[in-house]
């Protein structure tokens, strides 16, 4: 039994990972100041994990949590590129500074290896499809640079403390526990929630752009792989399924999934955003041994079903 320590870990992939972490039978504290996750997304197992309400800006108070730990998946972000455009300083402080002080505490508790939520944004307007890991980062967003600066505080404390690190690059996450209730949650939650509310969808720009959009379950079974791989410490890795759908063709299999014909509205392109992502995840493959388990129509089809519910029970 390893012990695991997930920060963020209350928000919507982090809860994800504690739930499989604790099925699979692992030891898992739980270390979140709670300002976008939500202590319901653990209530159901809070008698099974230690809970640290933490703020990871602050380095002397979130070292005990580090103290006796295996593994560390550091998933405490401030999400959203709108929301970094808007306030740069404080996705700074959390992005870079946090994320600093959560290699530090590693680091110093001799852990044995870190895991990092890296991000696709990363490749910003890169035009060489699918995105490899050997390309040149152009990041579009002050969230997109802090999440770059991220990967690079991981490589130097591997390479100048000897801190066993993986970066991932997730491709646009989604799935259940994906707050609906925030004005800066994903583009699925906020369709699926409009669709279910009888209000039409809006897409900001033509609709064209795409994404390789993965359920958050892949991401969880990549992030847990990435602990242990063998030849995954100081790597890279693509987090994707390597296919790639439009908001055009979304909107239209959430109608199908929802018996409904519904069709968007279109308003300008939003600042920041990449207009295409496609990841190669030939090196997770590789690396990781990583096979995505679900498809997007399967997972989409998961996150209606969970967005029925919470709506129906008024959350």
């Amino acid at each position: 039994m390893a012990h695991y320590l997930v920060t963020g870990g209350s928000g919507f992939i982090g809860s994800h990972a504690v739930d499989e972490l604790l099925r699979r039978g692992e030891r898992v504290r739980v270390l979140d100041n709670l300002s976008t996750g939500r202590k319901q997304n653990v209530a159901h197992i809070l008698d099974r994990i230690e809970f640290f309400e933490m703020d990871i800006r602050d380095l002397e108070s979130i070292r005990p949590a580090f103290t006796g730990v295996d593994y560390v998946i550091h998933l405490a972000a401030l999400p959203s590129v709108p929301r970094s455009v808007e306030d740069p300083v404080t996705t700074n402080d959390i992005n870079i500074g946090g994320t600093l002080n959560v290699l530090i505490a590693a680091r110093d508790a001799k852990v044995k290896r870190l895991v990092f939520s890296a991000s696709s944004s990363a490749y910003g307007d890169n035009p060489e499809f699918p995105r490899v890991e050997t390309q040149a980062p152009r990041p579009l967003s002050p969230y997109a640079l802090t999440k770059l600066a991220g990967e690079y505080y991981c490589q130097l404390f591997a390479m100048l403390y000897g801190l066993e690190t993986v970066s991932l690059r997730y491709f646009n996450i989604f799935g259940p526990r994906q707050n609906h209730n925030s004005p800066y949650t994903g583009v699925l939650s906020i369709f699926i929630t409009a669709l279910l509310r009888n209000q039409v969808p809006v897409i900001f720009g033509d609709g064209e752009q795409s994404r390789d959009f993965t359920y958050v379950a892949n991401a969880v079974e990549a992030t847990l792989l990435a602990c242990v791989a063998p030849g995954a410490a100081g790597q890279v890795i693509n987090v994707g399924v390597g296919e790639q759908f439009t908001l055009n063709q979304t909107v239209a299999m959430l109608n199908r999934i929802m018996g409904l014909n519904v069709k968007a509205r279109y308003g300008p392109p939003r600042e920041g955003d990449v207009r295409d992502s496609l990841a190669d995840i030939s090196l997770a493959r590789r690396l990781l041994e990583y096979k995505p388990g679900f498809r997007y129509e399967e997972g989409l089809r998961r996150t209606v079903e969970w967005y029925r519910e919470e709506l129906a029970a008024g959350r």
